[in-house]
């Protein structure tokens, strides 16, 4: 039997999708959520297929009618209307252009974007693709259109430039096909087109060399609030702008605990002061005894003031991005290819792994890395495996004040 109005509007939806059918190939289907879609089935060049008419209630039963009787019409005129559909999306959408659809794009990232990284994906396509391609139909591009400004990009040597624009146009020209703009993603083909850059790792000492970079960040002569920013970035391995900003109010001495927050408040005038943790949620950093002691020399210099590494001359501003390095130069060592703040990251990392005594997924969280494998890490990301931590760090610092007397390897100093 036909469909009614009462009939369409008070159906109620079941455990599994279902249809009600109309006539003529015509069927309503009701999904679990309740959502009502309209479809047709004909057959055509001796193949079934399957024509969607609309939503209801959006489109009426009358109106889902109107529109199966003149895809039946086309169908007898000899034209698919399924691919006749197809057509005039494209050609209706024709004048959108590369710019309009890649801020489309962007603006339905940046939802799940930080607002810094949101501005700086924008600017980079605003210097390097819209100049040269935004205002070109985004139906006429081919790949060589696609590749073009980006082989410039990598021709000025900016390699990791060119390979995240890339990615970018190939995630926009995918978009415009989600969204029916365009039948095939020509971005596709430019996967090898680009050179890769070869990844530099920062440098650090061999483990044979950690008594000297104690003995010669003891014997600094350079500003003191200097020497125990150096101590406490080897002892806690955190990132350098995750260093630099930090606030009195996110220690916690009683607990001996550091918490970064995913974002902190901005200093006026101080540029990407807003940084918390690299990874955009809380980073938990354990203290050990000797980072405690280093903490509260600092406070004797910086208590007063909210920001814990003031500046040489502004308590209000930060110290410069550069003073460890700067300091590391003063002690003697290229941090080019000897060491640098950030390769006591890898120091660390690389001890805690050869001990022997933690768990891969204890040393990850407390590098703070970010889990790549993304269903591994809906399950973990909320262990943050603190007890494991707090024994690594002190084990760490212990290792290092064994290292005073004399060079220990760390799977040999099972403290």
């Amino acid at each position: 039997m036909a469909l009614t109005d009462i009939k369409v509007r008070t159906v109620k939806p079941l455990d599994k999708p279902f249809k009600l059918t109309d006539g003529e190939g015509m069927h309503l289907l009701i999904n679990p959520n309740g959502s009502k879609y309209w479809r047709l089935q004909y057959r055509f060049g001796g193949k079934q297929k399957m024509l969607a008419l609309g939503v209801y209630p959006t489109v009426t039963l009358a109106d889902a009618r109107k529109r199966r009787e003149i895809a039946k019409k086309l169908i007898s005129d000899g034209i698919d209307p399924a691919e006749k559909k197809k057509e005039d999306k494209i050609e209706q959408n024709g004048s959108t252009t590369f710019e309009s659809v890649a801020r489309d794009w962007h603006a339905s990232c940046s939802k799940k974007w930080s607002s810094s990284h949101s501005e700086r994906v924008l600017k980079s396509l605003a210097d390097n693709l819209f100049p040269s391609i935004g205002k070109s139909k985004i139906s006429d591009l081919k790949t060589r259109d696609l590749l073009t400004p980006i082989k410039v990009v990598e021709a000025s040597k900016r390699y990791e430039v060119a390979a995240r624009l890339q990615q970018r146009t190939t995630a926009i020209m995918r978009y415009a096909v989600q969204s029916g703009l365009i039948e095939y993603n020509p971005a596709q083909e430019m996967a090898g087109a680009i050179a890769v850059a070869k990844r530099e790792h920062r440098p650090a000492l061999d483990f044979e060399r950690i008594p000297e970079l104690l003995d010669r960040i003891e014997s600094f002569k350079g500003r003191k609030l200097t020497k125990l920013a150096v101590k406490l970035t080897l002892m806690v391995f955190i990132r350098s702008s995750e260093l630099r900003f930090a606030r009195w109010s996110e220690i916690d001495f009683e607990r001996a605990m550091w918490t970064i927050p995913a974002e902190r408040e901005l200093l006026e005038g101080v540029k990407h002061s807003h940084r918390g943790s690299k990874m955009r949620t809380p980073h938990l950093v354990p203290l050990s005894r000797q980072a405690l002691v280093v903490l509260k020399e600092i406070q004797a210099i910086s208590g007063d003031h909210n920001l814990i590494f003031i500046g040489d001359h502004n308590p209000e501003k930060p110290m410069s991005e550069n003073t460890v390095n700067t300091a590391l130069r003063g002690m003697g060592y290229d941090t080019k290819i000897e060491v640098c703040g950030h390769g006591f990251r890898a120091m660390a990392c690389s001890a805690l792994i050869e001990c022997g005594l933690w768990s891969k997924d204890a040393v990850e969280r407390q590098m703070s890395h970010q889990e790549r494998n993304s269903v591994r890490a809906a399950y973990i990301h909320k262990a943050e495996h603190l007890d494991e931590r707090r024994l690594m760090v002190q084990w760490w610092a212990d290792y290092l004040q064994e290292n005073r007397l004399k060079s220990v390897q760390p799977f040999r100093f099972k403290k």
